[in-house]
This record gives structure tokens, C-alpha cells and sequence, in this order.
């Protein structure tokens, strides 16, 4: 089979590769030639661990291609995917399919032959039936259908992912789209990977739904965290509790600043705003919308007060300005509200991050920015985990020690042990934890003292 996959950003170029791996041939498309240039010497333009080497792989073998030319994807396409880009409208967070419509507009003056044209990007119910409107009236004599198929893609994690999806989501009106997405997931459909075949508008809320309720869990277990500080509860036991539970599941309970990235922000707002649109309010995830950038400024609010109140010309070092750890992604990062609110109050920053800190130094100034991790701590007043990058979590903690100019770190990760941090003569702040820890692993015989 043949497919063309039209933008290169995060979700056409890793589709694209890992469709590539499934033995389909694959075109990629952008109109940023540069980007292309770039493609076709080898560079990825995001980073994503296992992409560069998915890529170089599905090249060599002929089955991956990169071009600025949409026709030449299109005319032998058994399948076009739509996979531009969908902001946030600035005025009211409402999708923004300005870049949908010119692609399907631009895709229908190429069609040669059946082909299914599929929305790939995350869009609002309904988009499908509009994008073949627009195809029928670009090109009335086409013969093609319109399918709705979600991605259901991590950050960092995208390449297992796509092989190895939890479910495939297909939108169509009829059996012979459904049998080109079955043929197109045929690895995955003989494996019996769960394929929910339904209808273009069931798929279109079923990414907005799933983003929007992932959003949710997490702004509940903050919202925990909040009540187990003030009860003197910890939040990790919490939600190992709760998580044992088949019907409540251990993913997304971990206490932090706040959720951020590229989907949870936008796709909240846009289901709002959906809602809105359709009579049905989504109360709810208006309220963890919210609760969520709320709990982004609490952090800067709750690091001023581990500092005495009072930040003004002290270093803070900040680990981790990425949303997650494993991508170079900011966007919505609560490192982005923190650390300006942070100056705002007059403390003078060094951050580093792994991956993000190219992307950081465009919308973040008066920052300085550090080669490692420990370059960040040097005479340090206090120490700030924003993202759990691995290399965060093993720290030499005699070392950082050494460094600072004062023993006071702020982990809104959790990712240390509360006890191992009092026993190295830390003042140490973290989310939803007391000062002592009393069960499980970091239990010390505090219990056998009193």
C-alpha cells in the first residue's frame, strides 16, 4: 500500500515511520522545505527517542520519502493523512483548522482513484463531514471517503505507542474505508490489537474525551495532595491505594506541578469549547482547566515560601524546564509559569534541562542556563525538580550538597525519598508528603519510637 502523510511535525513524522515499519510506502509532505532538506539529510527536527534510527532505517529501505510536492504524494495514494497542526484559537481556545481545510483543499485537486483522506490531526466533532465538503466542492468528480483516526500518541514514548497501541480508532461511514485502515493496521489487526470501529463523530470526541479525562486524574490527585499536606496524609500511599483498584488504574496519580505539553491544554480548552457549541457544557473539564493553571502559580507561591517568603537576590537552580521527561517539548510546561513568576519576584535563575533548552532560551530571557545539572547549583540558595528527567533522580546528593549555599531543595516530582533527604541535612519540600515519612520504604523506625 501507498500512503502520503501531510505535515512533517510530531504526530505526520512518527505515523509516517512507524507506517513505514508496518511495509506500507510512505510520502511524507510539508511545504517548509527546509524542514525536507533537512529530513532528507538525516536530521529530525523533534526530538523523540528511537526516531532518528526508525528513520534512517525506513529510508535506506525505500519505503520512506520526504517531499515539498503534494501531487506527487497524492496521485497513487491509497490513503492521504491530515496531520497539521490544530492550535489553540487565541480568542477562545477553540481549534484552529485553518491548516485542515487548506490541506484538504490543496489533496483534492491531486486525487487519481479511491482514496480515503484521513484526519489525523486532533479536531472537533464533526470535522470530518466538513473536510469532505470541502474536498466534494474543490473536486466534484472525486471519489473518495473521509475517515476520523485519533492519535493516541506519548511524548517520548510515541514509537512503542504506535506498534504497540492499547486501541486503534477508526471514524468511517462505510465497510470500504474500514477495510483500507484494516489493511493499512493490518500488523496490529491480526495481532488483535482492540480496532473500535465506529463513526467519524464517536472518533472525533473519543481523542477529546481520553486527553480530557487523563487531565482530570491528574488535577484529582493534586487536589489530593492539597488535602493529604494539610492532614499530615501521604499522597504517594494515596494513590497506590487508589490504583489498585482495577476500575481506577495506577497511571496518571502522581502528584506535580500540573499537567502541560502539547494536547492536555489544548484539547481541554477545545472540548469546552465544543461543549459550548453543541448545548452540552463539559462543566467539569472547564473546572480542571481551571484548577490546573491555578495550581501552576501555587508552585512558584509554595518555592518563595520553602525560601523564607522571600526570593529576592537569591540563585535558585532549576532541574527540568520540558513539560515531561524524554522530549524537547515546552509548551504549556509549568516551567513556564514558575520560572518567570520566580524573577518576577526578584530570584535570579540557572536552569538546565537535557533536551528543551534550545527551545527554552527563545521564550525564556534572563535565565542562565547551565552545561549539567550541578553547574545549576553552584552557591545556590535553593534547588528546584521541575521535570523527572532520569538523571535528575540518581543525584550525588553529598555533591549537591557541597555545592549549594544552602541545603534547601523543592522537589515537585517526588521523585527523592523524603527520610534520605533529612539524613544528608536537607530542608526538603515535596507534593502531598509530611516532613517524616511514616509506612513503606521510607519508614525508619520512627513508628518503633514513638
Amino acid at each position: 500500500m501507498k500512503i502520503g502523510v501531510v505535515g512533517t511535525g510530531y504526530v505526520g513524522l512518527v505515523s509516517g515511520t512507524c507506517f513505514a515499519e508496518f511495509g506500507v510506502e510512505v510520502i511524507c509532505i510539508d511545504k517548509d522545505k527546509s524542514k525536507i532538506d533537512r529530513l532528507k539529510n538525516g536530521e529530525i527536527p523533534i526530538y523523540e527517542p528511537g526516531l532518528d534510527d526508525l528513520v534512517a532505517k525506513q529510508v535506506k529501505a525505500g519505503r520512506l520519502s520526504f517531499t515539498t510536492d503534494l501531487g506527487e504524494a497524492v496521485r497513487d495514494a491509497d490513503a492521504v493523512f491530515i496531520a497539521v497542526g490544530t492550535p489553540p484559537r487565541v480568542e477562545d481556545g477553540q481549534a484552529d483548522l485553518t491548516y485542515v481545510f487548506q490541506a484538504a483543499e490543496e489533496i483534492a485537486q491531486h486525487l487519481n482513484g479511491y482514496t480515503v483522506i484521513v484526519d489525523k490531526s486532533t479536531v472537533p466533532v464533526g470535522t470530518a463531514r466538513r473536510v469532505a465538503e470541502a474536498i466534494r466542492k474543490a473536486n466534484p468528480d472525486a471519489d473518495f471517503d473521509v475517515v476520523s483516526n485519533p492519535e493516541f500518541l506519548r511524548e517520548g514514548a510515541a514509537i512503542d505507542d504506535f506498534l504497540h497501541p492499547d486501541r486503534v480508532v477508526v471514524g468511517a461511514d462505510n465497510e470500504r474505508a474500514f477495510e483500507v485502515m484494516k489493511q493499512l493496521y493490518r500488523p496490529l489487526y491480526i495481532n488483535e490489537t482492540p480496532m473500535v470501529m465506529t463513526s467519524p463523530e464517536s472518533a472525533e470526541i473519543t481523542k477529546y474525551a481520553s486527553n480530557a479525562f487523563l487531565a482530570a486524574k491528574i488535577t484529582f490527585i493534586n487536589e489530593i495532595a492539597n488535602l493529604c499536606e494539610a492532614a499530615g496524609a501521604n499522597v504517594q500511599d494515596v494513590a497506590k491505594g487508589m490504583g489498585l483498584d482495577g476500575r481506577i488504574g495506577k497511571k496518571f496519580l502522581h502528584a506535580g506541578p500540573g499537567y502541560g505539553g502539547s494536547c492536555f491544554p489544548k484539547d481541554t480548552l477545545a472540548l469546552v469549547q465544543i461543549g459550548q457549541n453543541f448545548g452540552a457544557p463539559q462543566t467539569l473539564v472547564d473546572k480542571v482547566v481551571e484548577i490546573n493553571n491555578n495550581r501552576q502559580i501555587e508552585m512558584a507561591d509554595r518555592i518563595i515560601k520553602a525560601c523564607g517568603g522571600n526570593v529576592a537576590g537569591k540563585k535558585i537552580a532549576v532541574l527540568g524546564i520540558a513539560f515531561k521527561p524524554n522530549t524537547d517539548d515546552i509548551r504549556e510546561a509549568p516551567s513556564l509559569v514558575i520560572v518567570p513568576a520566580l524573577q518576577k519576584a526578584g530570584a535570579k535563575i540557572s536552569a538546565f534541562d537535557p533536551a528543551a533548552m534550545t527551545n527554552a532560551k527563545a521564550v525564556l530571557s534572563g535565565v542562565e542556563w547551565a552545561e549539567d545539572a550541578y553547574a545549576t547549583m553552584k552557591d545556590a540558595d535553593a534547588l528546584v525538580i521541575v521535570t523527572e528527567w532520569n538523571e535528575f533522580r540518581s543525584l550525588h546528593l553529598d555533591r549537591v550538597a557541597e555545592l549549594m549555599k544552602s541545603k534547601n531543595i523543592i522537589d515537585l516530582r517526588n521523585i527523592y525519598k523524603v527520610n534520605e533527604m533529612k539524613e544528608y541535612g536537607f530542608q526538603y519540600s515535596s507534593i502531598g508528603r509530611p516532613s517524616l515519612a511514616m509506612g513503606g520504604e521510607e519508614y525508619v523506625g520512627i513508628r518503633a519510637a514513638s
